[in-house]
């Protein structure tokens, strides 16, 4: 009997974390395809004997492939099996995000099963200053919030939110390593870029016009007319950081996407003006790619700058330079930079005085990569520590 027991205890101590992730957003951008590769890494790499099953809203376009790949063990749900998986796991583990995107589901976790849950590296409230009344409970009553941005973690202490563990948090894509080498080697080949020897730079609108890249999304006027309203202004300071760095310096520039509407952007706002001496060192990506041939093509550049925040994420993640340029439009992400100590490479597209300064910094990094790198892994250094944390409170939380 006593053996019995202690063989029991034993098999208690091993119990195996079974943990539901809730995460892939959406597949139109490399971005939000990234968090959820970036969270199972840091998941496989922490607490690697926890079973880990996926709950996404869209693995599409062949992401649900990449992801296989690279985590061959991760269960990916479908339909309607996101119910057995609440009897199966043990703890729901909200993926990062622009905000609480799955807050539906988490309020349904946590009605129909009473076990803890968590949420790891999200934007929160940014627009509304504030968060709604469900979602302050939801978040009180979860293990930890890790908040992407300082911002996110004030509004979130502002709304009265009383989670016993409250604190930055990297975004999830940080973490991501998957990588498609040969296809990104095989482009780059085509068009004469070589390694070391190129900058990257992304367009992007005010908003994201999803009525031209997702089936059923209106077309919203509104928005529309702010993106025509500021084309010009957000991408004039970028062509003039390209004409730079083609003219006073051996790089490259390579026009790429994050989002399948930058393409068109990309060409009608930053390649089509560039003057000829100029567009003979620049290429223009025609097609939209998926988060690791994007990674494995930054890993080979000399650093990344323009109008998004994800690849500049995968970037730092991956130790590679990257200046953030964000607006008014864009969540409090952005801020996350200043978080990470890369204050410097955060511009402001809505002020004069950071647009002015936006060319300079363009080329201290291309003229530096050295410096450039140094910078990047200090960041990068920062970030894997908090990883490192967090993680160790997942791991706790998920009874790891």
């Amino acid at each position: 009997m006593a053996t019995t027991i202690a063989s029991q205890l034993r098999a208690d101590d091993k119990k195996i974390p079974k943990i539901l992730l809730r995460s892939s957003w959406q597949t139109v951008n490399i971005g939000d395809i990234a968090h959820t590769p970036g969270v199972l890494r840091l998941l496989e790499q922490y607490i690697p004997q926890a079973q880990v099953q996926l709950w996404p809203s869209s693995v599409g376009d062949g992401v649900e492939e990449m992801l296989q790949r690279r985590f061959p063990k991760v269960k990916i749900l479908k339909g309607s099996d996101y119910k057995e998986a609440f009897k199966e796991c043990d703890f729901f583990l909200h993926g990062s995000g622009p905000s609480l995107v799955a807050q539906k589901h988490l309020a349904q976790w946590a009605k129909e099963t009473g076990k803890p849950y968590g949420v790891y590296g999200i934007t929160l409230g940014s627009f509304l200053g504030s968060v709604d009344a469900e979602a302050k409970e939801l978040l009180s009553n979860g293990q930890f919030l890790f908040c992407r941005d300082s911002v996110s973690l004030q509004v979130a202490k502002n709304s009265g939110v009383r989670c016993p563990i409250m604190e930055f948090g990297p975004d999830g894509a940080f973490g991501a390593d998957v990588r498609d080498d040969k296809r990104a080697a095989a482009f780059l080949k085509a068009n004469n870029l070589e390694d070391g020897k190129f900058l990257c730079c992304i367009p992007r609108l005010r908003f994201t016009p999803y009525w031209k890249i997702k089936p059923n999304v209106a077309f919203d006027e509104k928005k529309h007319a702010r993106n025509e309203e500021m084309r010009e202004h957000d991408h004039a300071p970028l062509r003039e950081c390209i004409t730079r760095v083609a003219r006073e310096t051996p790089l490259k520039v390579l026009l790429c996407p994050e989002d399948k509407s930058q393409m068109e952007v990309g060409k009608q706002n930053l390649y089509d003006p560039l003057p000829d001496d100029v567009k003979a060192k620049v290429v223009w990506r025609a097609d939209y790619w998926l988060t690791d041939e994007a990674l494995s093509t930054y890993i080979r550049s000399a650093g990344l700058f323009g109008l998004e925040m994800h690849s500049p994420i995968m970037c730092i993640g991956n130790g590679v330079p990257a200046i953030v340029c964000r607006f008014a439009e864009q969540t409090s992400k952005g801020f996350m930079w200043r978080d990470i100590g890369l204050n410097d490479w955060l511009f402001d597209m809505d002020k004069p005085e950071d647009i002015a300064r936006l060319p300079e910094t363009v080329l201290a990094l291309a003229k530096d990569p050295q410096g450039a790198k140094e910078k990047a892994n200090s960041a990068r250094e920062f970030v894997q520590k908090r990883q490192r944390e967090t993680m160790a409170i997942v791991a706790k939380s998920a009874g790891a």
